[in-house]
């Protein structure tokens, strides 16, 4: 079976980037961010997914970055999310970030589900979220 995936894009401008007028690193982790929240946003939404499971959030717990060139003000960029796997506690993601052909930065995340119990916030089991958005992967 094939690999979910979601694509978002970004115009890269000014203030995304570093005196040196190369986009500073940490905007790959927004970026990467921004694109689970895209697709979270396909199945409701992150705040709705979380009240219907009874959640207090769904966290990074893990995030990399590997950076192969450098992207700056006035690229456009392609953000390729494919979901990895579903564990029972936690569900891998990978990233690709891309100009036209050109290989920008690659990234990977692990998150979680949380929920408030009465020992404290723990995580909760991903079989629930996907059961919600209903991903036959």
């Amino acid at each position: 079976m094939s690999k979910v995936t979601h694509t978002t894009t970004h115009a890269v401008r000014f203030a995304d980037c570093d005196p040196a007028g190369i986009v500073h690193y940490p905007r790959f982790f927004s970026w990467f961010d921004r694109t689970f929240h895209d697709w979270l946003w396909i199945h409701s939404g992150h705040q709705t997914i979380c009240a219907k499971l009874g959640l207090i959030g769904i966290g990074l717990i893990a995030a990399d970055a590997k950076f192969e060139s450098p992207a700056t003000d006035g690229d456009d960029l392609t953000i390729q999310m494919t979901l990895e796997a579903w564990g029972n506690k936690s569900l891998s993601l990978s990233y690709r970030i891309t100009c036209e052909s050109r290989l920008i930065a690659t990234g990977t995340e692990v998150r979680g589900l949380f929920e408030q119990t009465a020992d404290g916030v723990k995580a909760a089991l991903m079989p629930k979220l996907k059961d919600l958005i209903d991903v036959r992967q």
